[in-house]
């Protein structure tokens, strides 16, 4: 038997105390809007990486702290660990069990599950990685050196991890990164996206003022014949950024768009083989896609390598039940647009700002929440390859996507570490940031056992099995 199989074996038979533990660290709330529960989570992190035999410390940043360590062995290779810690808010009334009790519920169409806040991003995930080297120690010495980067501020758009990069940059030296993953879809095939769109995170504020409008309260709505509404103009606004078919209509937005190109190309030929549309619009569901007449790599290369602008909320004058006839003064926006190779965060602001002022919405404040840039692994990174072994190994096949249409911040790995970075591991999960957030309770053992695959095949050591 290798040891790799003995490693397997290990954990089947401590699985139920590996799940006990995940379960324990889930019902830890992190929520990073508020800082609900980050120290304390934080520092369980800590002595995760400390009772691995590592050294670990946590960095205080702008926004929430990040917990950096290191494990090492004197190995050829390096493996840096990047995950996060924190989760979002589980205000939504939907719950079928408290949204921080880590309860096992058999969920319609999918099995027994376990549902929980920050089971599926990413605390479990993480947990599990924990499990899987803990596992390897106690049958051989670990086959790679690891450092570990576990941020508290993802969530929030990881305002302070940029500043750790720079304060940190000589000590992440490193051969590729992890993002220990669920990425399992609800068919059954682990899917493996190599890049990330960037993101600027936006809020749009008209308040009435000099221009017009309410100036400190809102006031009765017969006035509408002679004073400007502050919510109008803000609505008039956001149409302004979108044409008819739901794209951007900012000028100039498209000037510095790459394309795909030859890699990706012959990614998105496989990819339309076994892309299931249907699929797709069940696990979102919606009814149809945006582009009727578009299918196959057409569509997937739409939604893969465009930027695209999305209002994500909009608060104005009365929202509560019944009647109030009222001009609001004051009527705010939160806005995402996502970035695709090769724009910036700095030039799609300028373009945004701009735009606003040439149609006449000088009134209209653009506040920067969060934003940072977009990145890429190529397919013939030697972590993907391990990654994609690990999946055949284990029996199976996996769809590897050029990219995300999602954002993340893996440009300071990939573009200022310059090392590739691959999200990964052999679970199914779902309902990120809303009600009953779920993962497959049987395929955590499966993926704790992918994790330990993976580190094989990077380390260089070939499984048998």
């Amino acid at each position: 038997m290798s040891s790799l199989e003995e490693v397997h074996r290990l954990i089947e038979a401590g699985y139920p105390a590996h799940l006990e533990s995940i379960r324990e660290f889930l019902r830890m709330p992190s929520i990073s809007a508020d800082g609900t529960g980050i120290r304390e989570t934080g520092e369980a992190v800590k002595g995760f990486i400390e009772e691995l035999g590592g050294q670990a410390e946590i960095v205080p940043t702008a926004g929430q702290p990040t917990v950096y360590g290191e494990l090492s062995l004197g190995k050829p290779k390096t493996l840096l660990v990047f995950s996060s810690y924190d989760v979002v808010p589980a205000e939504e009334e939907e719950w079928m069990v408290p949204p921080f009790s880590a309860e096992i519920v058999d969920l319609p169409d999918v099995g027994r599950c376990l549902v929980s806040r920050g089971v599926y991003d990413t605390k479990a995930p993480l947990r599990g990685f924990f499990n899987a080297v803990q596992a390897i120690q106690e049958v051989n010495e670990l086959p790679v050196n690891l450092k570990f980067v576990i941020e508290g501020g993802e969530e929030q758009g990881s305002k302070g991890l940029p500043e750790f990069f720079v304060e940190y940059k000589e000590r992440l030296a490193c051969d590729a990164a992890l993002l220990p993953f669920f990425s399992l879809d609800s068919g059954g095939t682990p899917v493996t996206r190599l890049g990330t769109k960037g993101i600027v995170s936006l809020e749009l504020v008209c308040q009435g003022g000099e221009w017009g409008g309410p100036r400190r309260r809102g006031i009765h709505s017969r006035h509408g014949t002679w004073i400007s509404s502050p919510v109008w103009r803000l609505v008039q606004a956001l149409s302004s950024m979108i044409a008819e078919d739901g794209t951007p209509a900012i000028e100039g937005f498209y000037d510095e768009v790459r394309g795909p190109d030859q890699d990706d190309q012959e990614l998105l030929a496989r990819l339309e083989k076994v892309f299931d549309e249907t699929r797709v619009l069940e696990d979102n569901d919606v009814a149809r896609f945006m582009y009727e007449d578009l299918h196959g790599a057409e569509l997937l290369t739409k939604h893969l390598y465009l930027p695209v602008i999305n209002l994500d909320g909009l608060v104005a004058g009365h929202t509560g039940a019944g009647v109030k006839n009222v001009i609001g003064h004051k009527a705010t926006a939160k806005v995402d647009i996502r970035l695709v190779p090769d724009m910036t965060v700095e030039g799609t602001l300028e373009k945004v700002r701009e735009h606003l002022a040439s149609h006449g919405f000088d009134e209209v404040q653009v506040d920067v929440l969060a934003g940072y840039s977009w990145s890429r692994t190529p397919v013939k990174s030697e972590v993907v390859e391990a990654l994609l072994d690990t999946y055949r190994y284990h029996g199976y096949e996996p769809e590897v996507w050029p990219t995300s249409a999602g954002s993340g911040i893996f440009y300071l790995f990939t573009r200022e570490l310059g090392v590739p970075l691959v999200p990964g591991g052999l679970c199914h999960g779902g309902n990120a940031h809303s009600a009953n957030e779920y993962a497959v309770v049987d395929q955590i053992e499966l993926f704790e056992k992918s994790m330990a695959t993976l580190l094989y095949h990077f380390g260089g050591v070939t499984p048998v099995g």
